[in-house]
């Protein structure tokens, strides 16, 4: 059920946002049973904290809602996001002055998914007006892509391979009249993307280049390239039971450039779109590749493998080679690809690498703004030495164990040439305990963040 209500409603129950310096002079405001009864369940407008207010006839009267200031150090731009869990059915509207109504009202709609493909839960009903000056169609659009999104990531790999990653980005590009091609096993060597081929062969699930393109061809060119690895076993280089436990989200940055362009056509900007997802299975067989092999790429250059379980940088070098011929004027790659950023900025921080300053400014300032936040690392050139092959171009991964994410962007950096602008982000895709809009499982991040960009810069004509 769509959470969001665009027309006012009489009845709607009012939710006070309250912080713990502001509940004395809220309270004022009250009358004095409402006090006793609000103070009774413990309320004082701690963070994340609520109490219903009775009205004469038994029903709720208004909810008051604990939330810091902005600007405090515990602040937490989408607290309103716990509300869809906390709150009885009912309808509801925003009562007061928020810090900002668009994170709050997107906060409501984002905390009020679940994934329910497996298992039947109890359907609850907690809607919420659209406050007065807040586009709700487009807050509604934003939510739907970012469930989109996490509907893929949160599908088990039995139920989600390279075919079935294929059918949702052709749902997609069906619903939006955008070309769609697919280029499929053998076909990617006739068609000259011996990575992706060499990556996906060993499994029984076809590997595949998905490409959809959309828009003005004369517009601005922004290409979206999004790692679509369904399931990582780390091949020879197997990894251990425990950390293959969430490999069904190796996909998460193709569903990042999918929830991405979900947005971008619904809200109809003016680009010329185009989204580059190589899905593969890194499974384990006869026909795997190999620690040592020698790949040829599609650029030309050839890699020597250091370890199977860098692979989605493979794939993603052939689907970059081929973005890059075209000169794009920007192009976004969101890949699920080193622990070692998660080492450097957990779980929430995902690391962006670019060349471009103006761009990688827009991007940090518009992450906060949306809260979908990002920061730059550096794309330190003195590290490509970790790269060195002694008998190939390139080694893939390197052996020195130091700067793992600062590398696997040195390396893809190696195969953008003619792009204008390039941003490269190590998304970890996944929240693994459940924050405020965004409950436990997948999460396309910075899908949002990208969106904002493309629009702040570039517009566009009438949603869709």
């Amino acid at each position: 059920m769509q959470p969001l209500v665009s027309a006012p409603v009489a009845d709607a129950v009012p939710i006070f946002t309250v912080g713990p310096d502001g509940w004395t002079a809220h309270a004022q405001t009250l009358g004095p049973q409402a006090v006793r009864f609000a103070e009774a369940q413990g309320f004082a407008g701690k963070a994340g904290t609520h109490a219903l207010l009775p009205n004469a006839a038994g029903g709720i009267a208004g909810v008051l809602f604990g939330c810091e200031a902005a600007g405090s150090h515990a602040f937490e731009p989408f607290a309103h996001g716990r509300l869809p869990g906390l709150l009885p059915d009912g309808v509801y509207r925003f009562s007061g002055v928020l810090h900002d109504a668009e994170l709050a009202t997107l906060a409501f709609a984002l905390g009020s998914y679940s994934f329910n493909r497996y298992r039947r839960r109890n359907g609850k009903s907690v809607r919420l007006v659209v406050p007065d000056g807040v586009d709700g169609d487009e807050i509604a659009r934003i939510a739907e892509a970012v469930a989109f999104g996490r509907d893929l990531v949160n599908t088990p790999a039995n139920d989600l391979g390279p075919a079935e990653i294929e059918d949702a980005a052709r749902l997609l590009a069906e619903e939006f009249c955008a070309a769609f091609t697919t280029t499929v096993g053998d076909a990617l060597l006739d068609n000259d993307f011996p990575m992706i081929h060499a990556v996906g062969r060993a499994s029984t699930r076809a590997p595949r280049l998905i490409d959809i393109v959309w828009g003005d061809p004369n517009a601005p060119k922004v290409t979206l390239v999004g790692k679509g690895v369904a399931f990582d076993t780390g091949g020879v280089d197997i990894k251990p039971a425990s950390a293959m436990r969430l490999m069904k989200k190796d996909m998460g940055g193709a569903a990042t450039a999918l929830s991405a362009a979900r947005m971008i056509m619904g809200a109809n900007l003016a680009v010329r779109l185009r989204v580059l997802v190589p899905a593969v299975e890194n499974a384990i067989s006869g026909s795997a590749f190999r620690p040592g092999d020698v790949l040829r790429s599609r650029k030309g250059l050839t890699v020597e493998i250091e370890n199977t379980d860098a692979e989605g940088r493979l794939i993603l070098a052939d689907a970059l080679a081929l973005a890059d011929e075209e000169s794009p004027d920007l192009v976004f790659q969101f890949a699920t690809l080193t622990g070692a950023a998660r080492v450097a900025l957990g779980p929430e921080l995902p690391p962006l690498f670019t060349e471009d300053d103006g761009l990688a400014a827009d991007l940090m300032r518009l992450g906060l703004a949306v809260n979908d936040p990002v920061w730059r690392l550096p794309l330190w050139r003195p590290y490509t030495r970790f790269l060195d092959s002694k008998i190939a171009d390139i080694d893939h991964s390197g052996s020195s164990g130091f700067a793992g994410s600062i590398t696997a962007a040195l390396f893809l950096h190696r195969f953008v040439e003619k792009t204008k602008a390039f941003a490269h982000f190590d998304v970890y895709g996944w929240v693994p305990s459940p924050r405020p809009g965004r409950p436990e499982g997948g999460e396309p991040q910075v899908a949002r963040l990208v969106y904002a960009l493309l629009k702040e810069r570039f517009g566009g004509g009438t949603a869709r």
